[in-house]
């Protein structure tokens, strides 16, 4: 770790949540800054890069800068007084919880990027299409990086907009009933979610989300939580999503284009999951309380139906899409982060703050495989892609199936990669809950979702075999195996699972005691 002044750091939170606000207007600017290419569509391809990787080295820095010994203290705090007369204000900071979340956002969006620079998706001018990722990149930003509830509301509905239009102008087949479901969806949960923050507000007389914390619930009825936690965590499930609140996702993900689905399941699910942890856990405890068993049921309901979905598309014959398939395998995974949120217990909480990161790393790098398995064939239909002696990617393009091969195993939760830690602590916080949760109710939950384990491994094994394993024509012409690009690209994602993997203590040490921290009484 390096030393960094606290007003040096205070910059760089700031640069990390503002910098690519300005990069999207300075994307539509005439002649964008930054390096130039052979033509203004390369120009702002190249912009998007350059804007993408310096804040993604700001946030290294930040996580270089940050004081590990203390991960429960916020950190690089700025406190600036905005709407006075509603006692709005200006207020960032990070502390162990919101820092892996910030480093995820900012590489993500960056290999994005970079991606994209190379392989744009078809639709209209680059401009707005590096506009809308930097927008998109700035809200999710500020969203972990904001400790204002107001300012939370704003950055979380700020990301809505740019993925409606990079769905409805750059996606595929039934793009715009797509995004239409998706901001209906979205906004509909949003509306009820201002509901319940205003009610926490005016009844405590603060949107501060560190004051919320620290007095934890005491100066809110108990009627008032239950209240406000039914209607922040109706538009916080919408985002997650939970089931049955999740039947956007497989649309949006379908027609999104590759570098959108990445986002989408990388970074925008993390937001729903993150309120919950951040906002109803330590401000409405006695609201959480009332309702973690039910949150834990629909977690577990949306664990098996998320997988049963999947191994449905997964069968021969079913005319399954690849992309549906990982997006329903997404309702899945999230369904262990909520079950790990509703244990209200440090180990249950850590263990769903550690899925978060895997998940956004293993879903991120196989939405980007299966982008690269569609501009190969032109196809993400399993039927298709397994048909006249299947696939064979082991024959064909061996480092491709390779890949897919391996964010499969890591998606099953495989002992050694990132996958496994999340889940497995999930379970462990449902075999021990919280004191004042009913320990048979929880095990209950924890025996499904340790079932949910064996379908999600069933369907990945048959997605590798379907794809990855037929036997292979020796005339079949050969695939364009990994490019350069897409090296750079998924290599990273590759590593972090592994390191993830094999070393969870590095993500753990950071969120375990702001997590003790929160549960006991609220952050400072």
């Amino acid at each position: 770790m390096i030393d960094i002044s606290e007003s040096v750091m205070q910059f760089l939170l700031a640069l990390i949540v503002v910098g690519p606000l300005v990069g999207a207007a300075a994307a539509l600017l005439p002649a964008p800054p930054g390096l130039k290419g052979k033509s203004p569509d390369q120009a702002v391809l190249r912009h998007g890069v350059t804007v993408t990787g310096v804040i993604l080295v700001a946030a290294i820095v930040l996580a270089l800068g940050f004081d590990h010994d203390h991960p429960s203290k916020m950190q690089a705090t700025t406190d600036i007084s905005w709407i006075p007369a509603l006692d709005v204000r200006i207020h960032l900071g990070v502390d162990g919880i919101s820092l892996p979340l910030l480093v995820l956002t900012a590489l993500l969006t960056f290999l994005c990027a970079l991606y994209s620079y190379f392989k744009m998706p078809a639709g209209p001018s680059p401009k707005a299409f590096v506009a809308l990722i930097l927008l998109l990149e700035s809200g999710t930003l500020a969203t972990f990086a904001v400790l204002d509830l107001l300012l939370f509301f704003l950055a979380f509905e700020m990301v809505l907009i740019p993925m409606y239009f990079l769905i409805a102008r750059w996606g595929g087949e039934q793009r715009a009933k797509a995004a239409w479901k998706f901001i209906l969806f979205t906004l509909l949960g949003s509306v009820v979610m201002l509901l319940g923050i205003l009610l926490i507000g005016l009844e405590s007389g603060t949107f501060d989300m560190v004051a919320l914390a620290s007095d934890n619930g005491r100066g809110l009825s108990t009627s008032v939580q239950v209240t406000a936690v039914l209607a922040i965590g109706i538009g916080l499930a919408v985002k997650t999503p939970m089931w049955p609140l999740h039947s956007w996702l497989p649309d949006a993900h379908t027609a999104a284009p590759t570098v959108g689905s990445v986002l989408l399941a990388g970074v925008l699910l993390k937001m729903g999951t993150y309120g919950f942890v951040r906002i109803l856990l330590p401000v409405t405890p006695d609201g959480m309380h009332t309702f973690a068993p039910y949150l834990a049921a629909f977690a577990v309901v949306g664990i098996i139906y998320g997988s049963l979905a999947c191994l449905a598309l997964a069968r021969p014959g079913a005319k399954g899409d690849l992309k549906r398939l990982i997006a329903y395998s997404s309702v899945g995974h999230m369904g262990f982060v909520l079950l790990g949120i509703s244990t209200m217990s440090p180990t249950g909480v850590n263990g769903a703050l550690f899925a978060n990161i895997a998940h956004g790393l293993i879903t991120g790098l196989l939405f980007f495989l299966v982008g690269a398995l569609k501009d190969r064939t032109g196809s993400t239909d399993l039927d298709t892609l397994a048909q006249q002696g299947g696939m064979a990617l082991y024959g064909k393009a061996p480092r491709l199936g390779g890949l897919l091969a391996f964010a499969a195993v890591a998606s099953l939760g495989l002992p050694g990669l990132a996958g496994f830690w999340g889940e497995m602590l999930a379970l462990f916080g449902a075999f021990e809950p919280a004191a004042d949760l009913s320990r048979p109710a929880f095990l209950t939950f924890m025996a499904i979702a340790a079932f949910g384990t064996l379908l999600t491994a069933a369907y990945m094994l048959a997605v590798v075999r379907r794809v990855c394993m037929g036997p292979h024509e020796a005339e079949a012409p050969k695939l364009a195996d990994v490019r350069g690009y897409e090296f750079a690209a998924w290599t990273p994602l590759v590593a972090l699972t592994v390191v993830g993997g094999l070393w969870p203590a590095a993500l753990i040490g950071l969120t375990d005691p702001a997590v003790q921290k929160l549960l006991a009484g609220g952050i400072q």
